[in-house]
């Protein structure tokens, strides 16, 4: 089985996201999206949150899975029997930050490869951040997150 592991944040999960994932689902038989749990971090969900709400804006792809994990990226790609470290790119700048990071891992594990895959035109100035930031000013941003992301966005911001 060729499986892969795309791991982030997703705080929240974006169209952005969501387009990586289909993607890789395309191209390998099994996609683990790892949810960090980072403790230097304060997030705006909680990791069960959003495990839980891309465990929902996924299930119409049958062969992506969700987990949580805490540490290094590769630790758990090992840890999940991958072989591939997804990572999205939406501008120079993160090439250049994701290289480092490949590099690095290859180092670490030089039997995992890291994939990377350019975001579509349509969200490549799309950012987690981003949409955290218009969604605290109470701006629209379905146009941006799938309707769970939305939801649970003006929940947390009482809209």
């Amino acid at each position: 089985m060729r499986r892969a592991v795309y791991p982030g944040s997703f705080d929240p999960v974006t169209y952005g996201h969501l387009d990586i994932i289909r993607r890789a689902a395309s191209i390998f038989d099994e996609v683990v999206i790892g949810v960090l749990r980072n403790s230097q971090k304060t997030p705006l969900f909680s990791v069960e949150e959003r495990v839980k709400i891309l465990k929902e804006v996924t299930t119409d792809i049958p062969n992506v899975v969700v987990r949580s994990f805490e540490g290094l990226s590769v630790n758990f790609v090992r840890d999940c029997d991958a072989q591939v470290i997804i990572r999205g790119l939406r501008a120079m700048t993160d090439f250049e930050n994701e290289l480092h990071m490949a590099q690095t891992n290859k180092v670490l594990m030089p039997e995992i490869d890291t994939m990377f895959l350019v975001t579509s035109l349509n969200y490549a100035y799309l950012s987690s951040t981003t949409v955290r930031e218009l969604a605290s000013f109470k701006s629209d941003v379905s146009a941006f997150a799938p309707p769970a992301v939305v939801k649970a966005l003006n929940e947390k911001f009482s809209l």
